[in-house]
């Protein structure tokens, strides 16, 4: 398993940081798009569609919509981002109530379209901030991975306290506050190194604290799909990495946010 998780980031991490920040405009959104629509097969599998050829059928609808969103320039259109903030509030509702809330969400039709509100703003998101500029693309990339690896860290060394056992038992809420603590110091670094000032260091600080407790929400939101489907990686097309949506599923809540409130607050 080692093996593979080694080989498969040896070709992925540079596959994905060349798109990222080798591509602009057109070919970014392309290759974001593919991103996305990869995952939104897998969600696909989430929801409830087994067949391949069932699955497909959202994802094009997917591939469609992003399609004449972008040729009508609305690709990076703010009420995207409003969406994706109120859908993230519903799936906070959710996912603080499961399982008694269940009921609410377990039809394949509503997980649908929880996978539209997911995935979508996401990829505007990440269409807003390529065309701010790579800093804050970056900026949030590491935000996520850094939250990711304070967590594990800091929960293995000191973990006692279940975050939401009824989701996802391995997290704790020591681990959130070794991923606050990382991404603090991040927030702190980039403050200084963009020059923001007291003022606008404190805005990023205060930003930063929300989306990554919006990254955790996004990690817990697509492990209590897995749970109810019974599985435990949304595909295997990363060998040793399960699937896309499993690594990309922090980011999803994570960068449509931090695109809102940069375009807002920043």
């Amino acid at each position: 398993m080692l093996r593979q998780r080694i080989t498969t980031a040896a070709w992925l991490v540079p596959l994905a940081l060349g798109g990222l920040f080798g591509l602009s405009g057109g070919g970014f959104a392309l290759f974001t798009a593919a991103i996305v629509l990869i995952a939104g097969w897998e969600w696909a599998n989430l929801a409830g569609l087994t067949a391949s050829f069932r699955r497909l059928l959202p994802v094009a609808a997917l591939a469609v919509l992003m399609a004449l969103l972008y040729a009508t320039g609305a690709s990076r259109s703010p009420w995207l981002l409003w969406l994706g903030a109120l859908g993230w509030l519903v799936n906070l509702y959710w996912v603080s109530g499961h399982p008694d809330r269940q009921a609410q969400w377990q039809s394949t039709g509503m997980r649908l379209a929880m996978g539209l509100w997911v995935l979508l703003p996401a990829w505007v998101g990440f269409n807003v901030l390529r065309e701010s500029g790579a800093v804050w693309l970056l900026f949030v990339l590491l935000l996520v991975w850094g939250a990711d690896i304070g967590a594990y860290f800091i929960g293995r060394a000191l973990g006692r306290h279940k975050l939401a056992p009824r989701v996802s038992p391995g997290k704790t809420r020591e681990g959130v506050a070794g991923g606050l603590a990382v991404t603090t110091l991040l927030a702190l670094v980039f403050a200084v190194w963009q020059g923001l000032g007291l003022a606008g260091g404190l805005v990023l600080l205060v930003v930063t604290l929300v989306v990554t407790l919006v990254s955790v929400l996004g990690d817990l939101l697509e492990s209590m799909l897995k749970r109810h489907r019974g599985i435990k990686d949304s595909s295997q097309l990363l060998p040793g990495h399960g699937g896309v949506l499993d690594r990309i599923d922090s980011l999803t809540a994570a960068v449509p946010l931090f695109a809102l409130l940069y375009s807002g607050v920043m």
